[in-house]
């Protein structure tokens, strides 16, 4: 039975490739309004379960459901309605290198085949306007672009049909500490701002501290946990561990711990 709460239900979710087991029977809701960070070690297939969220994959077995309608039983047209309710940003951008800033966050827009070019103008200066890109940098292409400036650029398009639902895969991958930093204000500021629903796969500890309501741990091809990071750090499991209380992760937690002392 689908939940109504769940933006996102996965029920008995398996996936193999050949004779390799990456997931074995995860569940997972994906609450309204939250954002719920994927963590886990390298090829622990994050990124392939927001592909499986998507319906761009599909499981071995088990099943998805997206805004309480399983993916496996819609067809052509009713999996694009459902996209155009939903964000993503790649890991690298994924910005079409022949097309300019501006082009690239057209592109969703032009695709609807509902708007005129000057609605989509509009449009386009607003969501650069969004993510701080300014009118004159509209003209470039990705290769006269900062990995910075790339990742916002791809977050315009990400957010260019409102969506409801935005995936993040990796989003501060790629990025030096102080343009890291200002990426997570932005996407703090669009989560409010936008009403959105996040699911953000990441390995940066301070991106999971600063954005995360719950968090959803990888590990040994299962969902080990899932919950608000202070419950999370009492769990005892090897990797969350490992990757919570290790060096960096008590660095990210106190700066957490002093920044919420100080306000």
């Amino acid at each position: 039975m689908m939940n109504e709460e769940c933006v996102i239900e996965v029920e008995g979710l398996w996936t193999r490739f050949g004779e390799t087991v990456i997931h074995r029977d995860i569940n997972l809701c994906v609450h309204r309004g939250e954002v719920l960070a994927l963590v886990g070690g390298s090829g622990s297939g994050k990124t392939t379960l927001l592909r499986q969220m998507l319906g761009l994959e599909k499981p071995a077995r088990g099943t998805v459901c997206l805004f309480c309608q399983a993916l496996r039983s819609c067809g052509p047209d009713a999996m694009r309605q459902m996209h155009n309710r939903c964000g993503v940003l790649f890991q690298d951008g994924a910005l079409f290198t022949a097309l300019t800033v501006y082009d690239n966050v057209a592109l969703p827009l032009r695709e609807l085949g509902l708007l005129d070019e000057a609605v989509i103008n509009s449009l386009v200066m607003v969501k650069l306007d969004l993510v701080e890109i300014a009118a004159a940098d509209a003209e470039k292409f990705p290769a006269e672009l900062s990995g910075g400036m790339v990742k916002r650029v791809a977050l315009a398009r990400a957010i260019a049909l409102d969506p409801e639902l935005l995936f993040l895969d990796e989003p501060t991958a790629g990025l030096d500490p102080e343009r890291s930093e200002s990426f997570v204000k932005l996407i703090k500021m669009l989560r409010s701002q936008l009403h959105l629903t996040v699911v953000m796969a990441t390995h940066d500890l301070n991106s999971v501290v600063e954005l995360s309501d719950r968090v959803a741990v990888l590990t040994d091809q299962r969902l080990v946990a899932v919950a608000p990071l202070k419950e999370l750090i009492k769990l005892d499991d090897p990797f969350i561990r490992s990757f919570f209380l290790g060096e960096r992760g008590r660095c990210a937690l106190t700066g957490m711990e002093n920044a919420r002392l100080s306000a």
